[in-house]
């Protein structure tokens, strides 16, 4: 039998500053080693002192996910050396004197699978290495001190999951609702990693670091079990460590043996008090939590009738949550989650396209608006929202500049439609054998006015043209 866990680190990307100083939490923005100070640096007779908010936030991640949130948490020491932690050690929580991390035990459903957590902790990130040199024998090692001291948030499973997928589903489903909480950015680098904890038929428990991405930690964990399958099968015995993945290679290596809690001498941080989250705050956190996105999804299918697979798409992305929120309507929310997940998610389907893109919630209402009034085609639309997409020009102002508006004098179309019908007499003649057939004649139509013609009217016009013959 195949057990997996996983440890999630998660960035606290929105916060302004870092876990115990002042030093921005978006590290990303300064050049190597500008965004540090004595705190994050540890340097001798600097006192750490404790970001709130990321207490807050760390909190509200355990409460969304269904943890245990005790009244009094404490920090500990983690001691090891490492060329990227500045101090020799790393502040973080371990529950050793019973629940003191912001999260206990708590569980969630993936599927029909229940995935239970063990706890969740904050703690401070450390610095990142950097690797330079065209081989191993020249490569050296260079450290960059700017994210050490990032909050961050670690939530260990216990090892509920039985395969790649599940554990992939599961973390698709994390990174959906830390973005719908507004506490991390997960689409940024580094902002959410994974290490893995494998084991099969019982054998001792090998931990994968060093996982750059979702697809990788698929692949790094169906790697190490067909490894470990293969050495069972073998009668070899699988040694409990620490193995990194090597994306080049696509295996996983053996990196050191794995440690013990009894290894890294955790003793209570003696700079930091402990801290109480008392009723209250929770209270108050609770009705700070924005709405779930099962709760959206739900919302979604029944009151304004949206199709379960468009609201789940929909309600699972914040971009284009949001983008719904401000623009629908009762009367045009379908027709709006329609041009967002049929359209606007192809347009603008990596952060870099989101970023520069002009489109607003005014866009998205008043393009569904002219859609339900007959004033533009969905064809029509399509290409209004390319433009919009790129210049944030008025929807008015497209229509006008790239002749999009909806070909809908009566006169006009009728000549059009007699037109397809004389070129097309074996279709005509069908559909009055199959009525289904008249899209065809339709579709010849849009062909004729570039998308442009009212479809309302072209398949009245249609009919009336073909009961005269």
């Amino acid at each position: 039998m195949t057990k997996i866990g996983l440890e999630i680190h998660c960035q606290l990307t929105n916060l302004q500053s870092k876990l115990f100083c002042s030093c921005k939490a978006n590290y990303r923005e300064f050049e190597i080693n500008e965004n540090i100070c004595p705190i994050c640096m540890g340097l001798p007779g600097s006192l750490p002192q404790l970001n709130q908010e990321a207490v807050k936030k760390a909190t509200m991640i355990a409460m969304a996910l269904n943890c245990s949130t005790p009244d009094k948490i404490a920090f500990f020491r983690k001691n090891y050396f490492y060329p990227d932690s500045p101090k020799n050690f790393q502040i973080t929580q371990l529950n050793i004197y019973g629940d003191t991390s912001v999260g206990g035990a708590g569980s969630m459903m993936v599927g029909d699978k229940k995935i239970r957590f063990t706890r969740i902790q904050l703690e401070e990130d450390p610095g990142r290495l950097i690797y330079e040199g065209s081989s191993s024998k020249n490569q050296i090692t260079l450290v960059d001190y700017n994210r050490a001291g990032t909050p961050l948030v670690e939530i260990v499973t216990e090892p509920d999951f039985e395969n790649p997928q599940q554990v992939r589903e599961f973390v698709n489903i994390l990174s959906d609702l830390l973005q719908n909480l507004e506490v991390s950015d997960p689409g940024l680098e580094g902002a959410m990693r994974a290490d893995a904890n494998v084991s099969v038929e019982g054998g001792n428990k090998v931990e994968i670091k060093n996982i750059g991405s979702f697809h990788d930690l698929e692949k790094a964990i169906h790697f190490e079990i067909v490894r470990q399958e293969s050495l069972c099968s073998r009668d070899i015995e699988i040694v409990q460590e620490t193995r990194h993945w090597d994306d080049r290679r696509k295996i996983t290596i053996s990196s050191r043996s794995k440690e013990e809690d009894l290894d890294y001498r955790y003793f209570l941080e003696g700079d930091i008090p402990w801290i109480t989250i008392d009723s209250e705050i929770k209270k108050q956190l609770d009705l700070k939590m924005p709405e779930s996105i099962t709760s959206k999804k739900e919302r979604y299918t029944s009151k304004y009738n949206i199709q379960s697979q468009v609201a789940d798409v929909l309600s699972s992305d914040k971009f284009y949550s949001d983008l719904f929120e401000k623009s629908h309507t009762e009367s045009n929310a379908k027709e709006i989650a329609n041009i967002i997940t049929t359209d606007l998610m192809g347009l603008v389907d990596t952060r870099e396209k989101r970023e520069v893109s002009k489109i607003t919630p005014r866009h998205l209402k008043d393009l569904a608006d002219s859609i339900q009034t007959g004033k533009v085609s969905r064809t029509s639309a399509k290409n209004a929202l390319h433009e919009i997409v790129k210049s944030g020009k008025e929807l008015s102002e497209i229509i006008a500049d790239l002749d999009l508006g909806n070909v809908s004098d009566e006169s006009e179309l009728t000549e059009i439609v007699k037109h397809v019908i004389s070129e097309e007499p074996q279709a005509a003649k069908q559909v009055k054998e199959n009525p289904a057939t008249i899209n065809y004649l339709v579709g010849k139509v849009m062909q004729k006015t570039k998308g442009k013609a009212d479809p309302k009217l072209t398949l009245e016009l249609l009919k009336k043209q073909i009961e005269m013959q």
